[in-house]
């Protein structure tokens, strides 16, 4: 008899009331023996976990009981990765990371243009993935902090308003949806406009020092950024690309 597509697993240790307190990740693979492997390593690190094998399965779990970040695979049958993030996407800013093979590079841009916040190539290190999934829930954790305490004003530059503390960007008082690494990338560069942001300088505003992501990776949600934008506004240009140097906020 085959298993359910979803499939829960209980912690090994610690009380209900400990887990109900722990963010829980929505890991979504058609195989079996990563989705084993990988959410035996995430319940060790403290994670609750859920498992899916199939993207509609998963879509129809997590507009029930959402998830605190999700990691897809691109390759699915029946809806890939890709459709299940665009599906997120209509309504839910959770983080995402997409888990893709080596070949997969237009699918991790297009991944990532889409509004995934980062990607790991297969045969990938499970150090490595919950590293990136505590990077993720910690930039989370800290923008809600910042709102709860008061300690972060909302940042206005001309027709910009970004407002940490709700995670809320307006345009010309139009909102505009960005992810958490959208909405870092932007708030370091709309800090100080006219001044240059190398990309490894975003890499650090966006995923904190101690993770690497290519340069492709800024570059792509800089593309984003840009697109979100242009959907408000088809005349938005305040984010100027300085060949081989980096990027920066114009000047009002």
């Amino acid at each position: 008899m085959s298993q359910p597509a979803s499939m829960e697993r209980a912690p090994a240790s610690a009380s209900e009331e400990l887990w109900s307190t722990q963010p829980t990740i929505a890991l979504v693979d058609d195989d079996r023996n990563i989705l084993t492997s990988v959410s035996m390593a995430l319940e060790t690190e403290g994670f609750r976990v859920r498992t899916y094998t199939d993207g509609s399965e998963a879509l129809r779990s997590l507009s029930i009981q959402p998830a605190d970040l999700c990691v897809l695979d691109i390759k699915m049958p029946r809806m890939d990765g890709m459709e299940v993030l665009s599906r997120l996407r209509e309504s839910s800013n959770v983080p995402v990371i997409f888990l893709t093979s080596k070949d997969d590079e237009i699918d991790e841009l297009l991944g990532l243009r889409m509004g995934a916040d980062d990607y790991i190539k297969k045969p990938f290190s499970q150090r490595l993935l919950i590293e990136r999934i505590r990077a993720l829930l910690r930039r989370e954790r800290s923008a809600k902090d910042d709102g709860e305490e008061g300690r972060e004003a909302a940042l206005v530059r001309g027709d910009l308003m970004l407002d940490p503390g709700r995670h809320l960007c307006t345009w010309r008082g139009k909102p505009v949806n960005l992810t958490v690494t959208e909405f870092l990338i932007l708030q370091a560069l709309a800090q100080r406009p006219g001044h240059v942001k190398n990309r490894d300088q975003l890499m650090d505003a966006a995923y904190g020092e101690h993770i690497y992501v290519d340069d492709r990776t800024i570059d792509s949600h800089i593309k984003r950024l840009r697109k979100k934008f242009r959907q408000v506004d088809s005349d938005f240009s305040q984010i100027e690309t300085l060949y081989g140097v980096g990027y920066r906020y114009k000047e009002s």
